[in-house]
């Protein structure tokens, strides 16, 4: 005898019905749960997880310091750090709209709540995430880091010092080379543009910037980095800026100097062929003129005992291609009427200190050289509230120029 199989009656199909949509609106569906939870997990071979380069410190204050680094693989990263070696106490990571940061191979963590003038230990960890599905992560070896160091700027520092870099297109021996010469203390590196020919993908940023840079300095000394125009050329030079914490324009208060630094952009007009149609720099030299015009008027501008520019192109000295053009008729009467002190540039490649000339600049110019040995040069910039003295030394370590100021406020 044929027998029908049982019926839900209205109420226990609404509520059937309920739970089903309640599960599915908050995207749990406990099917697809079990399913994840009853796959294998998998498996990665031991060693085969690497750092891509060691940690580099980007963009200090007197209360925090961003640590960056690279892996081959996407991780969950953290740094550990403390005031001593033996007591890395303090876990960081960061997070955005609630979500940790991780599933990435590049790592940028600020670390905040520090204390001025203060010697800190850290190291950095990251985990492997060998695979990461919507209900089920899982996580692989874990590598650590040496030990590194850095210490913070004090809170009103009564001095800073500095080194100058640019120029070196594309030779990685030459920036623990010029580093090496110097053999004074100094708070950070500037990488003044042209550190590359054209950018092409990750590795040659890896390997032609981020790995000599750790090699002399970076892991336990920052560097701050701006483009020079051969930093837009290539096809990855879109994503370089990852790379480095912060854009490539802004102001910097350090003690007795206000830092002023600006992107050049190409020398080369918009419309040349090489560029097809994507490129818009007179557009963007002009955006920056008028953040200038604001910048000048600043009460860290108007009251800083030296006021030092930095940006790649020289708007004297370098030609009259379009980019030194364009950076003198924006910049140029800026830097005049509002009396700056100091002006620092390198791609002409032929290194030389420019006195004031007048009519033209009121303040002295400083082109650092290169790329070929025997035309490197290292800048090196001192300042306390009385003085700034500047030395440019030749890679072969004899001193080729220098310029000392006195205060005027």
């Amino acid at each position: 005898m044929h027998q029908d199989k049982p019926s839900l009656d209205r109420r226990d199909f609404l509520g059937t019905l309920t739970k089903a949509s309640l599960l599915g609106a908050i995207g749990l569906s406990p099917v697809a749960v079990a399913a994840e939870a009853a796959l294998p997990e998998k498996k990665t071979a031991p060693g085969t997880h690497s750092f891509l380069c060691p940690p580099y410190l980007q963009r200090p204050t007197d209360k925090s310091m961003c640590i960056m680094w690279m892996t081959g693989k996407p991780c969950y990263s953290w740094v550990e750090l403390g005031e001593t070696k033996e007591a890395l106490t303090r876990k960081i990571h960061n997070t955005t709209n609630g979500l940790v940061n991780a599933n990435t191979r590049l790592h940028r963590i600020r670390v905040e709540n520090l204390r001025p003038a203060t010697t800190y230990y850290y190291k950095v960890l990251s985990r492997e995430i060998a695979e990461f599905r919507p209900y089920k992560l899982t996580y692989g070896e874990t590598i650590a880091s040496e030990i590194f160091s850095f210490t913070t700027p004090a809170a009103k520092p009564k001095e800073v010092s500095w080194l100058v870099l640019n120029d070196t297109h594309d030779r990685p021996e030459s920036i623990p080379h010029l580093v090496g010469l110097n053999k004074d203390p100094y708070d950070f590196v500037f990488m003044n543009g042209d550190i590359f020919d054209y950018q092409e993908d990750e590795k040659q940023i890896i390997d032609h910037l981020l790995t000599p840079a750790t090699t002399a300095f970076a892991s336990e000394k920052p560097f701050i980095f701006t483009r020079g125009n051969h930093e837009t050329r290539g096809k990855f030079s879109r994503e370089l800026a990852d790379y480095v914490d912060g854009p490539y324009y802004f102001t910097m208060n350090w003690g007795p100097v206000h830092m002023t630094v600006l992107d050049t952009g190409e020398d080369k007009e918009d419309a040349h062929p090489v560029y097809a149609g994507i490129v818009d720099f007179d557009h963007y030299r002009e955006m920056q003129a008028q953040w200038l015009k604001e910048v000048v008027k600043t009460p860290e501008f108007r009251k800083a005992k030296f006021r030092v520019v930095m940006m790649h192109i020289p708007h004297y000295y370098s030609g009259d291609w379009h980019g030194p053009m364009e950076c003198r008729k924006h910049f140029g009467p800026v830097f005049e009427e509002h009396k700056i002190d100091l002006f620092l540039a390198g791609h002409t490649h032929t290194f030389g200190i420019h006195l004031p000339v007048p009519g033209q600049h009121s303040y002295p110019i400083v082109i650092g050289g290169g790329p070929r040995d025997g035309n490197r040069t290292l800048i090196k910039v001192k300042a306390d509230e009385k003085e700034l003295h500047l030395v440019m030394l030749k890679d072969d370590g004899t001193e080729v120029g220098k310029v000392d100021l006195k205060s005027k406020r």
